[in-house]
């Protein structure tokens, strides 16, 4: 199997990893109440879902 001839030095490894850099989180904007949340996650406030009506929200009684 081949192998390095030489050590490849910290500062070198981490040029490399440069761009390996944390992307900021992808946002859902609701059309209907123009809410901005996570992707996949239920909006807590309005109890809605992709559009839909899954729970009931907290400013509900």
């Amino acid at each position: 199997m081949p192998n390095p001839k030489r050590k490849i030095s910290k500062s070198r490894r981490d040029k490399r990893r440069t761009h390996h850099g944390i992307e900021g989180k992808a946002l859902f904007h609701d059309p209907q109440t123009g809410d901005v949340s996570l992707y996949h996650r239920v909006n807590l406030e309005t109890g809605m879902y992709r559009g839909n009506k899954v729970m009931k929200g907290r400013n509900e009684a």
